[in-house]
């Protein structure tokens, strides 16, 4: 059919039914419009028992509703000749007089049988399941949602299957939802069936008596049995109706049509036809039973268990273990259960919405997250494994890397964090922005706009559970980077750069070296990106020694201009701390080797002291908004940091040599110094 007739098809049937219910309708045509309702519905019922999968047929909730509609306006059409001429076509008066043999008696016990098949056993069903499936359905839409973009994180789909899964979802979710809809359209249509029917025999009674004038008995006679003929005429394709509505919603996910599945199961249980085709001819037994029906049942029965070939049992098994898949015990099995995620976000049941379809951005800020740490850090983000857990309080989300929680937040649904002052006169609960430590309050999505008057800075949930992952993700790079990931580094190098390459690794360092190398600029922050700079330098480096400690100075002199470049700020210069030359000179004489690297051996008190005087320093700065950095002599940046790592985590530690090339302007912002050298 041409797509612009068929675009106009159902509109103009629709406008037609409508006329019908108003205007008469020949005879003629009211035969073929019930015979048209008839091979409709048959039709109906065979799609619904070929599709393969119910969304195959998603268009039925609505062609439901609409052949109803069309049967009613047949109801109206037939009744109106019925009562007005005494005759409402050939069809009509076949199911009055020659279907049920013209006894009324009959005619009303049938059609009763019918209402009572279509209403209590069919109808109430399919209502049931219908109601079942569309609340399951919903109830596990977010779940499957959230396998999609597992997969899709985990690099199992690409984005194309995973944006034809998630239109499977919710078609699934709106199809089952309509289905829960249109199974009122049965039982209201099953209602109304019996009451038409009885206006219809009172009216035809009435007209008959009243108007006619014909004896009781007489008019009782004629227009009972056309009464009973058009509720039949309209009873059977209703039936048909209701068998396709309760095989839609019954059915279960298969690949093939249902004819094909019910033959394909039933025949493949060859013990189970042998055992009812043996109790069938066992019925013969029994005195008074007819023997010849159960003679042929049973015989046919056997006869097609006899022709079902048997499979091997080893083959059976066999199939039965594929089918099955791995036993819970296997190692297979048992290797993917204690199979630790790299990255993991695990949200309560609470905050599933954040990673809803309909609404929730979270999972694709995730991916946007791994192209900005890729760009930042040099570093392949592992895929972010987003699941629900129970066993986390209300409200709460957790990071885990490698199975080990670094970071857990609060993200209270319905709600934004404001941080800022003025914030007592809004209702909400006090919060802390995770990263910062910023106080704030969870105030009631609804009041954003007042919350933001008051000065204060609003930010939604998922931005802060992304900002708190971003921080985790950043802070705990080196952890994340494996040997496989390394592996990639170099072979991604190696197809730009083959030399480089060659020369390095395997006949300099081993990939374990390297891997340590960029785990600890890592920890220090520095990107890795430029990894053909890195590796050059270490291939240089790597001629002369293979300490870890030598090799990650030695790249970070190579990065220098670059290290320095990203402390700077353009309009001001580098902002540094240095230390007070005599301090500087007594702290070069306390260097002692160790098995950990070099190590600052000094007393507890000089510790305390140096930590102190740079952390004031800091903090000094950081109340102005400059962020500085603190510089010293090569041999004594890297002891030095580690003495200062855990103290003052946000203070970066340059040498002489790395900012001796940077491009920007060196501006001191104070001395680090401590009282024993002072005194001395």
């Amino acid at each position: 059919m041409p797509k612009g007739l068929s675009q106009l098809a159902v509109p103009i049937g629709v406008v037609m039914i409508v006329v019908m219910m108003v205007i008469p309708v020949p005879t003629i045509v009211l035969d073929m419009l019930i015979a048209a309702n008839i091979t409709i519905a048959l039709i109906v019922v065979m799609v619904s028992m070929n599709v393969k999968r119910p969304l195959e047929f998603s268009s039925f909730p609505a062609l439901l509703l609409v052949l109803t509609l069309f049967r009613l306006a047949l109801n109206i059409s037939a009744t109106r000749l019925v009562l007005l001429d005494g005759f409402a076509g050939k069809v009509i008066e076949a199911f009055g007089h020659f279907v049920v043999g013209g006894s009324l008696i009959v005619g009303i016990v049938i059609f009763t049988i019918l209402v009572i098949i279509q209403f209590i056993v069919i109808t109430k069903g399919a209502e049931r399941v219908a109601e079942v499936g569309a609340r399951f359905t919903l109830d596990a839409m977010p779940g499957k949602q959230m396998a999609i973009d597992a997969d899709l994180n985990a690099g199992l789909i690409d984005e194309a299957e995973a944006r034809k899964r998630r239109h499977e979802v919710t078609a699934e979710a709106d199809f089952y939802g309509s289905m829960d809809g249109g199974s009122k359209f049965v039982k209201g249509d099953a209602i109304a069936a019996i009451i038409i029917t009885v206006i219809n025999l009172l009216g035809g009674f009435a007209v008959g008596v009243m108007q006619k004038g014909m004896p009781a008995g007489e008019a009782i006679q004629t227009y009972s049995l056309l009464s009973i003929g058009d509720g039949l005429v309209s009873q059977i394709p209703a039936l048909l109706l209701s068998v396709a509505t309760g095989l839609m919603v019954a059915r279960a996910s298969g690949e093939g049509d249902m004819g094909s599945s019910v033959v394909g199961q039933l025949g493949a249980q060859k013990r189970a036809l042998q055992v009812g085709g043996g109790a069938a001819l066992a019925l013969v037994l029994i005195p008074g039973l007819p023997k010849l029906p159960f003679l042929i049942i049973g015989g046919l029965v056997l006869f097609l268990a006899q022709r079902i070939p048997s499979a091997p049992v080893e083959k059976e098994e066999e199939s039965q273990a594929v089918a099955a898949g791995p036993a819970p015990d296997s190692p297979e099995s048992l290797m993917g259960e204690i199979r630790v995620d790299p990255l993991e976000l695990a949200l309560a049941p609470d905050l599933i919405d954040l990673v809803d379809a309909a609404g929730g951005d979270l999972l694709d800020r995730v991916r946007s997250l791994r192209r900005k740490i890729a760009l930042e850090t040099g570093i392949i983000m592992p895929p972010v494994h987003t699941r629900d857990d129970l066993d986390l309080p209300l409200s709460t989300y957790v990071v885990r890397i490698n199975g080990v929680e670094v970071a857990r937040g609060q993200a209270p649904p319905g709600t934004v964090l404001a941080i800022g002052d003025g914030l007592e006169s809004l209702p909400g609960r006090a919060g802390l922005e995770p990263v910062f430590g910023l106080e704030g309050k969870w105030v009631p999505a609804e009041l954003r706009h007042q919350a933001e008057l008051t000065g204060a800075t609003v930010v939604d949930r998922a931005s802060v559970i992304i900002t708190h992952l971003s921080e985790m993700v950043r802070a705990n790079a080196s952890r994340l980077l494996g040997r496989e990931d390394v592996r990639a580094l170099v072979e991604a190098v190696r197809r730009s750069h083959p030399v480089v390459v060659e020369e390095l690794t395997p006949s300099l360092l081993s990939l374990g070296q390297i891997q340590t190398v960029l785990q600890s600029l890592l920890d220090e922050g520095v990107s890795i990106r430029d990894l053909v700079r890195i590796f050059e330098a270490l291939s240089l480096a790597g001629k002369t020694t293979s300490d870890p400690d030598t090799l990650h100075e030695a790249v970070r002199n190579a990065l220098g201009p670059a290290i320095a470049a990203r402390h700077a700020v353009p309009e001001s210069g580098l902002p540094v701390l240095t230390l007070d030359p005599r301090l500087e000179h007594s702290l070069l004489e306390s260097l002692r080797p160790t098995d950990q690297g070099v190590q600052l051996i000094i007393d507890t008190a000089r510790a305390e002291a140096v930590i102190g005087k740079a952390t004031q320093l800091v903090e000094a700065a950081e109340q102005q908004g400059i962020a500085p950095v603190l510089v010293c002599s090569p041999q004594l940046r890297l002891p030095l940091r580690r003495m200062l790592k855990f103290a003052a985590p946000r203070l970066p530690l340059l040498s002489y040599t790395e900012i001796a090339e940077c491009p920007f302007r060196v501006e001191t912002l104070g001395v680090v110094t401590d009282a024993e050298a002072l005194a001395a």
